[in-house]
């Protein structure tokens, strides 16, 4: 076991024994499987507002959760304090939720390594010193408000951590990870009369403070937002009614990950309430269409060594030239389905259950040249960034807010526009898309998702790409957002 990764033994005592004698109560009352889920994670956060820091948080969270699966039952309890007692505790209570006839007993436990480090961070975000992240947040204050007189206001926040995980399970298995975790996010508000626009824009992942560098500095995301804003102080009200729309690369794919990714998750298609459900094998999207789902991609935000439930994560093909492969599995789900996990167990802490879940969802590039694609709208509506939106699962319809778009006449990009909803569903959008740039780019790493009262990172990207029929109009709410 790395030295990273023994913190739960050396700093809180813990044996391979106590793992043991800790299983052994969770099965007590019959179960057919159990789980300990410790965490220990270090945090950060700053925010600066108007100019003056506003908030300055660290935290230490320490924990561990306990699981009982019996058939379709399962069982959990947690404990913020990690003294035999309460965690004893802890497993008996989860063992009476999920209990049965089910008679199993641990078998020895053995350490097991993740396949690959995809984010080998040498210096931690959360070891430097509390000056140098301030003096992030600080350097994008003052970029934004030198970018342009108009603009108004600027809040610049600041959040990190360093998260270590073990899972013990009665499959005889120990698994260990070290997950840092780091973003950099700007907002801010351009004035002009009585006209108030916003922009945002901001970056981070499973990196060090040296991520924060070049075209990933605080100014350049700085300017950026910024420069959202002060567009839309231009922007004309946006047209309504079917329409051909571009999506812009990169950030849109927030479209793909909630009209499209939720609805592949497995726990919905195993209760037969996902639009997707019974549909593997058929077609589901045009066949310009491949849509992945890859936790293996190096210090991106939605990737991980392994899963909340100690599985590898995988690089999984959701839809292949517009054909349903398969779904995004956590262990219940794949039991119950009969299929193989893919890595997509996860959980906000030691406090919530796993369930399937997203890392990072994006369609791979096509052939198309993303200028042609432009070209060949006579009229319609090109959008580069959202604010967010809703999804309703059983039937994959959406309404998706357009933060930033832009009219296409005569096959060119014109006037922006503000106000603009996508409405629509995925399946039917998805069949709609008749063409695929080859610019594929994925978000700068500030997505969080929520699902089921629990929020993960996670990271989304599409190319450039052209849907043949979408409506325009109305207003949008709030789904899967940046962290502002």
């Amino acid at each position: 076991m790395a030295a990273n990764d023994r913190i739960f033994f050396d700093r809180y005592g813990l044996s391979q024994a106590d793992l043991e004698r800790y299983l052994a109560e969770a099965l007590s009352d019959g179960g057919d499987y159990a789980d300990l889920y410790f965490e220990h994670t270090t945090s950060t956060s700053l925010q600066v507002d108007e100019s003056l820091v506003k908030s300055a948080l660290e935290g230490i969270s320490v924990g561990c959760g306990v699981r009982v699966l019996a058939g379709e039952q399962t069982g959990y309890a947690y404990t913020d304090d990690l003294s035999s007692e309460k965690i004893l505790k802890a497993a008996r209570t989860a063992a009476r939720i999920a209990s049965g006839p089910a008679s199993v007993s641990t078998v020895g436990l053995s350490s097991v390594q993740p396949p690959s480090n995809l984010y080998p961070v040498v210096a931690p975000s959360t070891e430097r010193a509390l000056s140098e992240r301030l003096d992030l947040v600080r350097r994008a204050d003052i970029a934004a408000r030198a970018y342009d007189p108009r603009i108004a206001q600027v809040r610049v926040s600041y959040a990190d951590q360093s998260r270590h995980i073990m899972l013990a399970g009665s499959d005889g298995r120990i698994v260990t990870d070290f997950q840092p975790l780091v973003r950099l996010s700007v907002y801010v508000i351009a004035q002009e009369g009585d006209k108030l626009r916003s922009g945002s824009h901001g970056g981070g992942g499973r990196v060090g403070l040296e991520f924060f560098e070049g075209d990933r500095s605080p100014e350049k995301f700085a300017q950026e937002a910024s420069r959202q804003a002060i567009v839309q102080l231009d922007a004309r009200e946006a047209p309504a009614g079917e329409m051909q729309v571009v999506l812009g690369p990169g950030w849109p794919g927030i479209l793909l990950h909630e009209a499209v990714g939720h609805g592949l998750e497995a726990d919905f298609n195993r209760k037969g309430i996902s639009a997707f459900s019974g549909r593997i094998g058929k077609k589901v999207a045009s066949e310009l269409c491949t849509v992945v789902d890859d936790g293996t991609i190096p210090s991106r935000r939605g990737s991980l060594n392994v899963d909340d439930e100690g599985e590898p994560t995988h690089k999984n093909v959701l839809i292949e030239n517009g054909t349903l492969m398969g779904y995004l599995q956590d262990k219940i789900s794949a039991e119950q389905l009969k299929t193989t996990r893919t890595g997509n167990g996860r959980r906000e802490s030691y406090e919530h259950i796993p369930m399937p879940r997203m890392t990072n969802t994006y369609m791979l590039a096509g052939q198309d040249d993303p200028d042609e694609i432009v070209r060949s709208v006579d009229r319609g509506l090109y959008a580069s960034h959202f604010g967010g939106g809703q999804v309703d699962i059983t039937n994959g319809k959406f309404v998706f807010s357009a933060s930033e778009a832009y009219l296409i006449e005569d096959g060119k990009i014109t006037a922006p526009v503000r106000g603009a909803t996508l409405i629509g569903d995925g399946p039917t959008v998805l069949t709609n898309v008749t063409a695929v740039g080859n610019d594929l780019q994925l978000d700068p790493g500030i997505g969080t998702c929520g699902k089921g009262g629990q929020s993960v990172p996670v990271g989304v990207g599409i190319p450039t790409i052209k849907i043949s029929r979408l409506t325009v109009g109305g207003t949008a709410g709030r789904g899967m957002q940046s962290f502002t």
